[in-house]
C-alpha cells in the first residue's frame, strides 16, 4: 500500500484538476478540424493505449482477463456507454454550443446521478436533494439562456439537450459501474477495449478512416491522455495518498472555473456574466448535496 501523504495527495489532485480544466478548450480546438466521431475515435484509441500501459505497469493483465471472461456482457454495455455514447453525445454538444456553456451544463451530472439513484439504486430523495436539484438546474437554465430567463432562447436547443443528456449517460455509466469487480484501471480499460472498436466501426461505416492533421492529432492525443486516461490515474493516486480525502475531493470544484480561464485565453470566448452566476449555483448545489450526505447518521443494522 502506498504511503499516506497529504501534501503529495494535494499535489496529485491539483495536477489532475489543472489537466481536466484544459479539456473543454481541447475539445473545441479539435472540433474545428474534426467531426465529433473522428475526435472520439482517435482520442479513444490514444486513451486505450495509455490505460493499457497503466495496467501493464501495475501488473494487472491476469486480473483483466479474469474479469473480462467472467462478465463480458457487463463490460460491453459499459463500453457502449463510456467511451462510445457518452463522448459522442458530449462532443456533439461542444460542436453546437460555446465551450463555456457545454462544460458548465455537463457539470450537473452529479445532480443527475442522484435522480437516477432513485429508480436504479432504490435510494430516497431527501429535501436537501430536491433543494440542490432546484438550485443546480436553475443555474443550468441561467447559463443556457445567457441570463435571459423569460425569453427561453438558447444558442442551440439541441446542444443544450445533448449537454444535459450526456449527464444522464455519465450517471448511468457510474451506477452500472458499481457492479464491476475489477480495480479502477482494469475496469476502465475493459470499457475502452469494448467501446473503442465500436467507435471505429461506426466511423469506418460512415466515412472511412480520417487521418487528422497536426491540430487534430494533437487535440485527440491531449483529450485521450488527459481527459480519458492519465488524469484519472493521477486523481486515483491522490485519493489513495490522502489523509483527509475531503480536502482533496473539494479541489474538483476549482475545475469548471479554471476551465473558463482557458476558454477565455485560448478560444477568445467572452465569458458571459450569466455563466459565472449559473456555474456558481451549480457548484453550490453539488456542495450542498455533498455536505448533507456527510452529515447523515450512519445506517443502523436494521437499515442495511
Amino acid at each position: 500500500m502506498s504511503e499516506k501523504s497529504q501534501s503529495r495527495a494535494m499535489l496529485l489532485g491539483l495536477s489532475a484538476v489543472l489537466l481536466w480544466s484544459t479539456v473543454a478548450t481541447a475539445f473545441k480546438l479539435s472540433l474545428q478540424v474534426m467531426t465529433p466521431l473522428q475526435l472520439l475515435a482517435w482520442s479513444g484509441l490514444f486513451s486505450t493505449l495509455v490505460l493499457a500501459a497503466c495496467v501493464s505497469w501495475q501488473g494487472r493483465w491476469r486480473e483483466l482477463l479474469q474479469h473480462g471472461r467472467k462478465r463480458p456482457g457487463l463490460y460491453l454495455l459499459l463500453g457502449a456507454l463510456n467511451p462510445a455514447l457518452y463522448y459522442l453525445v458530449l462532443f456533439r454538444a461542444y460542436d453546437l454550443l460555446p465551450a463555456q456553456q457545454a462544460q458548465a451544463l455537463n457539470y450537473t451530472w452529479a445532480l443527475t446521478l442522484s435522480l437516477l439513484a432513485v429508480p436504479l439504486l432504490k435510494q430516497r430523495l431527501q429535501r436537501v436533494d430536491l433543494l440542490a436539484m432546484a438550485l443546480g438546474y436553475f443555474g443550468a437554465l441561467v447559463i443556457a439562456t445567457r441570463g435571459q430567463l423569460l425569453s427561453l432562447q438558447f444558442d442551440s436547443t439541441l446542444g443544450v439537450a445533448l449537454a444535459l443528456g450526456s449527464t444522464l449517460i455519465w450517471a448511468l455509466y457510474w451506477i452500472l459501474n458499481t457492479r464491476a469487480e475489477g480495480s479502477p484501471a482494469v475496469s476502465l480499460l475493459l470499457c475502452f477495449l469494448c467501446g473503442t472498436p465500436l467507435i471505429w466501426a461506426l466511423m469506418l461505416w460512415q466515412s472511412g478512416v480520417h487521418w487528422p492533421g497536426p491540430q487534430g492529432l494533437l487535440g485527440a492525443l491531449w483529450v485521450g491522455v488527459f481527459e480519458m486516461g492519465l488524469t484519472f490515474m493521477l486523481w486515483l493516486g491522490a485519493m489513495r495518498a490522502a489523509t483527509h480525502v475531503s480536502r482533496v475531493s473539494n479541489l474538483i470544484f476549482l475545475s469548471p472555473f479554471l476551465s473558463l480561464v482557458f476558454i477565455y485565453l485560448f478560444l477568445n470566448e467572452a465569458i458571459a456574466p450569466a455563466t459565472f452566476v449559473g456555474l456558481a449555483l451549480i457548484v453550490a448545489a453539488v456542495l450542498l448535496q455533498q455536505r448533507a450526505r456527510r452529515l447523515e447518521p450512519a445506517p443502523t443494522p436494521e437499515q442495511n
